[in-house]
């Protein structure tokens, strides 16, 4: 029995991904604490387009709300550079205006930036006008991933 457990042990040691903690292929929690939004998020890391086998340097991320209800799946390209990755994403219900669950939404474009060893970064949400008519302007929001 001692044998099968430390034969496990090793199995995953050697099948888990390094330690760097880089954008794995997988499934993660987008955790966004201060973005006003009653969803929470789910990211699929997966190749980037064209490429056969997996890099860590160019991830193609699919965002998934949850729930659904007034939100939608996006996907992105997320590049790794010196350590950081970088994704620009186009997001038609960036900003929530009065009532978080019916009220209007304003799109954005949010630009990601984090930590390849830590998976924490922020999250640059810009927008051309604010809600009620008020000025365009940029909201940065810290996050972090976890892996599920």
């Amino acid at each position: 029995m001692l044998a099968i457990g430390v034969a496990l042990a090793a199995a995953a040691v050697t099948l888990a991904p390094p330690a760097s903690a880089e954008l794995w292929p997988g499934n993660y929690n987008f955790i966004i604490p201060d973005r006003r939004d009653f969803h929470t998020w789910a990211w699929a890391a997966n190749p980037c387009p064209g490429e056969i086998v997996f890099s860590p340097t160019c991830v193609r991320v699919s965002a998934n709300p949850m729930p659904i209800a007034k939100a939608y799946p996006w996907y992105g390209i997320a590049t790794l550079n010196n350590g950081q990755y970088t994704m620009t994403v186009d997001n038609p219900d960036g900003l929530r205006c009065g009532d978080i669950y019916y009220g209007p939404v304003i799109p954005t474009r949010d630009v990601f930036n984090w930590d390849a060893k830590t998976l924490s970064g922020t999250m640059q949400s810009s927008f051309d006008a604010g809600c009620d008519g008020a000025p365009g302007g940029t909201f940065t929001y810290p996050f972090w991933l976890t892996r599920l």
